[in-house]
């Protein structure tokens, strides 16, 4: 049994809803269906969910919002004429707002969007609609109890069998709704597979898989094809544009596989994510890189001391102190023989630079501090490169090359990321470099 979330792209009109149904239809393991609400059609275009929050405000400040309520009810009516469909969904729609006012939750208007969609997909489908409000059991501190969701999901699909339900949402004991944050129907998803042990958890959006590199950067960069959880939070954590790792650790813990696909190209085979892989595929073999991501905007405080010696430990405490006190988080702690450097984003400095610089340079145990700005931290991440020699000069002698110049290094502990830093101004010239000498 298989396991379908689809985005909002994949929702966003009659268009798409046959390209769902196409998907659904081609395989009988695909069960299980949870859908976000419609997105935008175009460029320009307004997600349900961001009108749906129009609503919220309107009402909360007394506007009137007959005009938007307008705009959804025609998204949802073009794909239930368009889609053949029964239901009278512009009817249901009035039918809920006639009872919403100033004491209703932003969160139970905002969770309308998927609930009018997975209405309509049930019946497209010919599956049932289960509300996801009837099995999904927020306790009172906002956390999910999994116990008693599961047992209601699994009570439901043995009732009905194959089952659309609305994600982003779910109900408190007392039937009030509450919603995940943004990007919650992914989390949704992730906790009908692993509650219902699916084979696979595939989620369905506009991307044939996740990409090795940013595209705003590299012109049609490959697809990775497959890629480890680990490998997964390095990525995420550095900026790339992927699931994030909260969102598919219910499906990790009960290790289901998962695969990132595209409604719009659904013979792409996508990107599988997994705990580890017993084997090695050609293509991991040659390149043995699984991305390139990174974030600009970093800045480096140099401290120096000579013949610091067995006085480092006691000085970088102090330094990390200091930071801590100003609220400045620490990415990086780069460390010679006589010196240690610290890297932390620019914008967590604000007003506070020349405090906390004066607060350094007043220190007796520093001879020197140094500041620099306009910094970029790129990630080379793969579990491959443990067990390959040479990766690091490859890297270097890349960079070198094209006379960009590396201003910190890191490896982490596991060995599947080695960062450098480079100036902000090098940033996506690195990035391209890096790509080229590894990817092609």
């Amino acid at each position: 049994m298989k396991v379908l979330k689809f985005g909002g792209s994949s929702l966003a009109d009659s268009t798409q809803f046959a390209k769902v149904k196409g998907i659904v239809d081609s395989e009988a393991a695909r069960e299980t269906v949870v859908v976000s609400a419609p997105g935008k059609r175009y460029s320009g275009d307004n997600k349900i969910t961001d009108l749906l929050y129009l609503i919220h405000a309107h009402i909360k400040y007394g506007v009137a919002y007959d005009n938007i309520l307008s705009m959804i009810k025609e998204r949802y009516a073009e794909i239930r004429e368009s889609c053949g469909l029964e239901t009278d969904i512009e009817k249901i729609i009035d039918d809920t707002f006639a009872d919403i006012g100033k004491s209703t939750s932003v969160d139970f208007i905002a969770s309308r969007g998927e609930y009018f969609c997975a209405l309509l997909m049930a019946e497209y489908l010919g599956y049932s609609f289960v509300d996801a409000a009837d099995w999904l059991v927020f306790d009172y501190d906002g956390k999910v109890d999994n116990k008693k969701s599961e047992a209601k999901l699994r009570e439901l699909k043995e009732i009905y069998g194959r089952i659309v339900t609305p994600g982003f949402y779910g109900a408190y004991p007392s039937g009030e709704i509450k919603v995940f944050p943004r990007g919650g129907s992914d989390i949704t998803g992730s906790l009908v597979a692993a509650y219902l042990g699916a084979e696979i958890y595939e989620n369905w959006t506009d991307v044939s898989g996740i990409l090795m590199v940013d595209p705003r950067i590299v012109k049609d960069p490959k697809t990775i094809a497959r890629v480890t959880y680990d490998e997964l939070r390095e990525l995420s954590y550095m900026g790339a544009s992927v699931l994030h790792e909260d969102t598919v650790f219910p499906v990790r813990i009960k290790d289901i596989p998962v695969n990132i696909r595209n409604t719009n190209a659904p013979d792409d085979p996508g990107t599988i994510i997994c705990e580890e892989f017993d084997d090695e595929l050609e293509e991991e073999h040659e390149r043995f890189i699984t991305g390139i991501t990174g974030k600009r905007n970093f800045s480096i405080i140099n401290i120096y001391k000579n013949k610091i010696g067995e006085n480092k430990i006691r000085l970088l405490r102090q330094v990390l102190e200091v930071f801590d006190r100003y609220d400045i988080p620490v990415e990086q702690v780069p460390s010679g023989i006589d010196s240690f450097s610290v890297v932390f984003p620019s914008a967590s400095l604000k007003s506070r630079k020349y405090d906390l610089m004066h607060e350094l340079t007043e220190n007796d145990n520093i001879d020197n501090c140094e500041l620099t700005e306009g910094v970029s931290l790129i990630a080379i991440v793969g579990r491959q490169m443990a067990y390959r020699t040479g990766v690091s000069g490859k890297i270097f002698r890349a960079l070198g090359e094209n006379k960009i110049n590396i201003r910190t290094i890191e490896q982490g502990a596991d060995e599947i990321n080695i960062m450098v830093g480079v100036y902000d101004k090098d940033f996506e010239k690195a990035v391209r470099v890096l790509y080229d000498s590894f990817a092609r």
